[in-house]
């Protein structure tokens, strides 16, 4: 077996969550069937086991904070509009925590074996745990924005769907939802305080779906008090909720902010309004959790594509950085015993779940991965300032066959931090180059934020200038370059092609964006909310923006062979829009292959994930070149 698919194959695990009120009882991701699927593991005994068993995989999963019950979301075929299921930890735990939620299950689990979803008898039967039971009976199918569980059996529910537009509803044990919060625009729960009497939600009530509103409201949806950084200045500016102080009796909130033109925390007490900032003065963006005491906060700091932690103590506002590997890390948990754990890994290392204790918190059955080759940092001077650009260059002399590997989102950057998909090219012969460009996060909110209306151009100008760095320093073979990506980088590499038709070879698009007015009325609805904010309003309103920033208003200037990947089920970058791209290509006789598979925004399927970058570069080695016949 090639390293490249090694990679893929090996296990992989998450970083382990843990329940607040039974630190032993963790809930984890693993790939180590084959499909990506939520463990319980048990520390204290060591013991695990599979939670879910689904054909296309299950990721969202919540541990409630007495860690008897293991929520997850259900969905069909990865279409990300479901229902919430639940499960004990163990089996006995649904008899120790009562039947308040049995009354109602028996008419939902029916729908559910009506819709196709797997039963509870044929997960218990996969899993080898306590039979799953509908979460919420009562509320139907939706796509999820955000869950919080109380410590009485309460839980908070974020739904989304293309009638109703966002709504909360309080589930409390026995009793019927009830809804507390409806409106058009995008909005989700942040979290519940911890003695359940008060609900965060991130709203965009003010039409900007980047820069959200916290609005904190008691259980009947009563309001308490409003934090709003999109009124009173001359630029909007963001909230997140990061979490309520994990104690009894305190109601700081801690909120991520913009106010100094990037991300980092503060503390909010939304029933006295008094904010305290925090002096951590990091170069990037700073996010923050609390440590399970409620004396000092646990830091994650992002900067030019790595990562570090720190603790920052509340009360004397002291920074201390805690010792860990230069790379990426991808999570990060303070653990009552003061301990840190934390998922970390670089390019040229695979990813391992670690202490600040030294250890190896939990490592996943079968080989280790493949080892890839570092990466080499680039800054290229670009139209709107300086881009970053990450390198995995293979052996040997250049100039070589170029992957131009592009990221989604946009919201979203590429760091130092192990990849199969990049390193399986580098193991190919080609070079790999990372754009972090315009729009991109871990940059400052103005980089972040450049991006409106002129969607997909702005990027292609940065993709460009680095592009050009690449064939001038004598890295990349001017003749053979691919532009390529998924989702978000799967719509600038169609778009890409179009607009730029001499600059590039081969064109492998994913999941992507083709035709942007289709994917406007067929998305979901939180990414119609996207899309009004990044053009400035719908097709209808602003036409002549999304006609500019669709690729398949250049499809005809299209030069390169495109390869497109695509799921049926995607409610991101629907299907239907894909194929009208690719109509006007075989309209035309363009060099062009379509693969599309049984599953939503990507696979959670191992082999499947293999299959699909096998063949992509296969195409690309079928339509580039060999140096010698130039």
């Amino acid at each position: 077996m090639p390293d490249w698919e090694k990679r893929f194959r090996a296990p992989r695990v998450s970083l382990p969550d843990w329940a607040e009120d039974a630190p032993d009882r963790a809930l984890f991701v693993s790939n180590a069937t084959g499909t990506y699927e939520l463990y319980a593991w048990d520390r204290a005994t060591g013991a695990q086991r599979q939670v879910t068993d689904r054909p296309n995989g299950t990721t969202d999963g919540v541990l409630s904070p007495d860690g008897q019950w293991i929520w997850w979301f259900s969905d069909t075929d990865g279409d990300e509009f479901g229902v919430w299921m639940r499960q004990p930890f163990v089996p006995g735990d649904e008899a120790e925590a009562g039947a308040d939620a049995g009354a109602g299950a028996g008419r939902d689990r029916q729908a559910g074996d009506e819709t196709g979803r797997k039963t509870s008898q044929e997960t218990d039967r996969a899993s080898g745990g306590g039979p799953d039971e509908p979460a919420t009976p009562g509320l139907a199918p939706s796509y999820p924005a955000g869950l919080a569980l109380g410590r009485d059996g309460t839980a908070v529910v974020g739904r989304s769907t293309d009638e109703d537009g966002s709504t909360v509803h309080v589930v409390r044990p026995g009793a019927a939802p009830e809804e507390i919060y409806r409106h058009r625009e995008s909005a989700g729960v942040g979290d519940l305080s911890y003695d359940g009497t008060l609900i965060a939600i991130e709203h965009t009530e003010h039409g900007d779906a980047m820069h959200s509103a916290i609005r904190v409201v008691r259980l009947d949806g009563a309001p308490v008090a409003e934090l709003d950084d999109t009124k009173g200045g001359t630029q909007e500016l963001g909230l997140s909720v990061m979490g309520f102080a994990p104690v009894a009796g305190d109601t700081r909130l801690l909120v991520g902010h913009q106010r100094r033109g990037r991300w980092e925390p503060m503390v909010w007490d939304p029933l006295t309004g008094v904010e305290t900032a925090l002096a951590i003065d990091l170069p990037g963006d700073v996010g923050a959790d609390w440590v399970p005491d409620g004396t000092a906060l646990l830091v994650e700091h992002s900067y030019q594509a790595r990562s570090e932690l720190w603790r920052y103590d509340l009360a004397s506002g002291e920074l201390t950085r805690l010792d860990t590997p230069t790379g990426t890390i991808s999570g990060a948990t303070a653990r009552p015993d003061g301990t840190v754990e934390f998922l970390w890994s670089s390019a040229a290392e695979p990813p391992q779940v670690r202490s600040t204790s030294g250890r190896v918190v939990l490592d996943p059955p079968g080989p280790r991965a493949p080892g890839s080759v570092p990466v080499t940092d680039v800054w290229v001077e670009g139209p709107g300032g300086r881009v970053h650009a990450l390198v995995h260059p293979p052996a040997g002399e250049g100039p070589f066959p170029t992957v131009f590997d592009i990221h989604g989102g946009p919201t979203w950057h590429d760091s130092d931090a192990f990849a199969a998909g990049p390193a399986a090219w580098v193991d190919h012969g080609f070079a790999v180059v990372r754009v972090n460009y315009r729009g991109s996060t871990g940059y400052g909110r103005a980089w972040t934020d450049a991006l409106k209306h002129r969607v997909g151009l702005i990027e292609l100008e940065d993709i460009a200038a680095v592009r050009e760095w690449a064939v001038d320093s004598g890295l990349a073979d001017p003749e053979r370059l691919v532009l390529a990506g998924g989702s978000w980088g799967g719509y600038l590499t169609l778009l890409g092609l179009g607009t730029q038709p001499e600059a590039w070879a081969v064109g492998l698009a994913a999941v992507p964006v083709a035709d942007y007015v289709t994917a406007y009325h067929d998305e979901m609805e939180a990414l119609k909310a996207m899309d009004r904010t990044l053009l400035g309003g719908t097709p209808e309103e602003v036409p002549e923006r999304f006609e500019a920033s669709s690729p398949l208003t250049y499809v005809d200037a299209v030069r390169a062979p495109v390869y497109i990947s695509a799921g049926v089920n995607d409610p991101r970058c629907p299907i239907r829009q894909i194929d009208n791209y690719v109509e006007r290509l075989a309209r035309r006789g363009a060099p062009h292959e379509v693969y599309r598979y049984d599953a939503g925004h990507g696979s959670l399927v191992v082999e499947e994930r293999i299959k699909q970058l096998r063949l992509e570069i296969e195409f690309a080695q079928r339509h580039l070149r060999p140096r010698q016949e130039r």
